[in-house]
């Protein structure tokens, strides 16, 4: 393949450098090649500096040479580049992305993203009491359905190997202890991220297995992308995996579950069904239910947590 000439190549980078230049607030140099870097733009620091000197002398930028490293930010009113900026509209949605996405995007994602997710903070942060979308911030959330709890620690280098090994399909080694204390020490090809409540999975393979495990990413000690890549397995599919009730700690069994249940805690199992085949027959003060589900843990911890509001349950096996 052609090297790319330089002059293009100088262009393509000074392009990356000005849109990652924010209109609100600052950034450095060093933050600046950190970014480029996990775009794809590896760079020596003195590159960038030497960009950066020539940038401020072209465009509206100051540069803060108060303190060390020098600071650098749009001028107020400039126009910036003619390629169009972050609207409103674009800012909330990348802050709502930022806010929830966080940990299941991958780290060197994220990093590289960190100019515009600051460029869009610093957006919806204007004083300007007419903004609706920075007002829509405070008018959304995402609510938990159990007791809410703190998540447990995440190493970020822990978490940086694992998606960057989960990206480009990378066997992964990893230092594990599990909740009985049991320490191992495999080599995984990972296969899916997931978040459960407060906690996140890892769906991999063990090396040597076609069997896949969930690892908590907490209960990694640490976790090391190899050199070595996999060809993602056809037959895996995140989804069915999902579907199947795995993370609930069910093996695929489907049942059809039957039960009644008193009206007052049953309302909300007839608002949202069990299944697109659950029916329901409403009695004086009870509704009978059945539906087919998945045969799991959660499941049961499901029906358990109704106590003596449930009654009648009934699992009927179904022919696979």
């Amino acid at each position: 393949m052609p090297k790319r000439p330089e002059p293009l190549e100088t262009l393509q980078l000074s392009l990356e450098l000005l849109r990652r230049i924010p209109r609100r607030g600052t950034t450095t140099a060093p933050e600046l090649r950190r970014q480029l870097a996990d775009a794809g733009y590896p760079r020596e620091p003195r590159t960038i500096q030497r960009l950066l000197e020539t940038l401020t002398q072209f465009h509206d930028i100051e540069r803060d040479i108060g303190s060390k490293p020098f600071r650098y930010c749009w001028k107020e009113g400039a126009k910036g580049l003619s390629l169009p900026g972050l609207s409103r509209q674009e800012s909330l949605l990348l802050t709502l992305a930022e806010q929830q996405l966080g940990m299941l995007l991958p780290a060197k994602l994220m990093r590289s993203m960190g100019g515009f997710f600051a460029q869009a903070r610093g957006e919806l942060g204007a004083v300007d009491a007419k903004q609706r979308e920075r007002e829509w911030l405070d008018k959304v959330r995402v609510v938990s359905t159990s007791q809410p709890l703190l998540p447990p620690k995440v190493d970020p280098e822990v978490f940086e190997q694992v998606s960057d090994a989960l990206y480009n399909n990378q066997w992964l080694d990893v230092h594990y202890q599990n909740a009985a204390g049991k320490k191992d020490t495999p080599r995984v090809m990972p296969l899916g991220l997931a978040q459960q409540g407060p906690r996140m999975y890892l769906v991999c393979r063990y090396e040597g297995y076609d069997n896949e495990r969930c690892l908590a990413l907490h209960r990694m000690t640490s976790a090391k992308a190899t050199d070595f890549t996999f060809d993602r397995p056809k037959d895996f599919d995140l989804k069915k995996f999902d579907d199947d009730g795995r993370f609930g700690y069910g093996d695929g069994t489907r049942i059809r579950l039957s039960f009644t249940i008193d009206k007052a805690a049953g309302l909300h199992v007839v608002e949202c069904p069990l299944s697109a085949d659950q029916q329901v027959v409403e009695l004086a003060d009870a509704y009978e239910i059945a539906a087919t589900v998945v045969d799991s843990d959660m499941l049961d911890w499901w029906l358990l947590g109704f106590g003596d509001a449930v009654s009648n349950i009934c699992r009927h096996p179904i022919a696979q």
